[in-house]
């Protein structure tokens, strides 16, 4: 695996920059359906401008896994190929830290002289353009400062720092991390790249504006860093919206918000309508509606 590593920190050297407009964000966490390879590389043709790879855990006894295995595992070899031929074709390749499953965040919070080493070693080892942060248990807000802060001064200005909030932690409402997302903003905005904003599993949806407007109404956080967040197909999760209305809903925020920072969807693997047999098709419908 040194190898694979030194060939992702070579193919994989272009500098990650802010994507420039609206973001289409696809996360990948399914890498193999079944004992099916799901392979990446169509993203860069289909319009996407960024790829979320997870989960990445940090576990019990200085452990990091990648969903259930370790990050250099054989099974991911092709994955991480693959994923940097796409950064070498200027898509930004990041991973997703926590999610569902607790622990990544309470260790960060509590063992951080343990625990942030790992999650620094996996960012140079794969030449990550970024980290989101997926804080789904609770964290403090002076921990998560922490975490940005070491993030900007071990990578720079260029690298980019995500997190993924429930939309209602982003209008004044609650949410899964009990972070004070309006100090956070006011704190280490300046230092975070965009929100992924889930819009979806109960805390929102897609299929009109009034979420996404609860949250530019509030005055802290600017449209240009809310990328709206749905699931590509109802298996994923509650709130899924079919593509004609998804793409209506998109026109209406380009309306409303000159800034509007874009689309995310959850997740790749069997996005609708291609599924698992094309699931680039939602990215080749949604992206020319963002980005047009």
């Amino acid at each position: 695996m040194a190898f694979v590593a030194l060939v992702l920190m070579i193919s994989g050297a272009v500098p990650a920059s802010a994507a420039a407009g609206r973001r289409v964000v696809v996360y990948y966490q399914t890498i193999y359906n079944g004992s099916a390879y799901v392979s990446p590389l169509a993203l860069q043709s289909a319009g996407a401008t960024d790829v979320i790879v997870g989960a990445i855990h940090l576990d019990a006894n200085s452990v990091v896994h990648l969903n259930d295995d370790p990050p250099n595992a054989s099974k991911f070899t092709r994955m991480w190929q693959d994923l940097a031929t796409l950064r070498g074709q200027g898509v930004h390749v990041l991973a997703f830290v926590g999610g569902a499953a607790a622990g990544s965040f309470q260790r960060l919070e509590t063992q951080f002289d343990t625990y942030y080493p790992l999650l620094r070693n996996l960012i140079r080892t794969y030449s990550l353009s970024g980290i989101d942060l997926d804080i789904e248990e609770h964290m403090s807000n002076a921990a998560l400062n922490k975490v940005i802060d070491a993030l900007r001064a071990d990578f720079g200005s260029s690298f980019l720092i995500t997190l993924a909030p429930v939309a209602t932690e982003l209008s004044g409402g609650g949410g899964l991390s009990g972070l004070n997302y309006d100090t956070l903003y006011r704190d280490r905005g300046a230092q975070i790249s965009w929100f992924n904003a889930q819009f979806y599993c109960g805390w929102g949806s897609l299929s009109g504006t009034s979420g996404y407007d609860n949250i530019i109404r509030r005055g802290v956080v600017p449209a240009s860093k809310v990328v709206a967040g749905t699931v590509t197909n109802p298996a994923n999760c509650s709130g899924y919206v079919d593509m004609s209305a998804l793409q209506s809903t998109v026109r209406s925020l380009k309306s409303k918000y000159a800034d509007f920072g874009g689309i995310d969807g959850w997740e790749y693997f069997n996005s609708l309508p291609g599924g698992t047999s094309a699931p680039q098709q939602w990215v080749q419908q949604i992206a020319p509606v963002v980005k047009g």
